[in-house]
């Protein structure tokens, strides 16, 4: 289990209402793994990391996996293998996972409503990588539903993912509070009728990727 946590704490405001249900996304939301994202895809690209800002790549925050070698194929004329890509960037990614850090106000917020209100994980990303993820921050059985892109067609800005997380909570869309921390998932959230939280991006130190 990671130890490790968002040392700076941040206030969040939560919107007035009373909500059934709460829905967070995984990555940039309850735990800090975008930098270790962008540096499994920078060395996954090998010579085509340079056409893979790390500006575009939180542009891209919450596009399913498949869905960013697609757009990188589309915008430079390549023709990477969509499967083979990703697998070698989920490789990379668990073998870099020992460097993901916990969002310490988001994971405080889930461990709190524990047991008081049903609770899911709405993803982008595999299964594999996402649960691998809530397990190495403790966190896996804090959720009554865990969403991934192998569960819906559509990813985000679609509202899938979050549609299916409150089919699977039986609760109903507007009734339900949404943690994201990128346009893509905020719009989302909205194009899914539901209430929504914008969790800001950690504090990085100086230099830091």
């Amino acid at each position: 289990m990671s130890n490790r946590t968002t040392t700076t704490s941040f206030p969040l405001e939560l919107p007035h209402g009373d909500f059934a249900a709460f829905i967070f996304d995984c990555d940039g939301t309850l735990a800090d793994t975008m930098p270790t994202h962008y540096r499994a895809w920078q060395t996954a690209l090998g010579p085509r990391a340079a056409d893979f800002p790390e500006a575009m790549f939180y542009e891209l925050g919450g596009v399913p996996t498949c869905r960013v070698v697609e757009i990188l194929n589309e915008r430079h004329g390549y023709s990477m293998p969509v499967e083979e890509t990703v697998a070698v960037k989920e490789k990379l990614f668990l073998e870099f996972s020992s460097e993901v850090a916990e969002i310490g106000p988001v994971v405080a917020l889930a461990r709190e409503w524990h047991g008081r209100k049903p609770m899911a994980v709405a993803s982008g990303g595999h299964r594999r990588i996402v649960m691998n993820t809530l397990r190495a921050l403790g966190i896996a059985n804090l959720f009554d539903a865990i969403v991934c892109s192998e569960d819906y067609s559509r990813g985000k800005p679609h509202p899938d993912p979050f549609l299916e997380a409150a089919r699977r909570l039986n609760v109903v869309p507007e009734r339900c509070l949404v943690f994201e921390d990128t346009s893509t998932g905020l719009a989302a959230a909205k194009a899914a009728g539901m209430a929504c939280v914008l969790v800001p991006p950690p504090p990085r130190v100086a230099g830091a990727v």
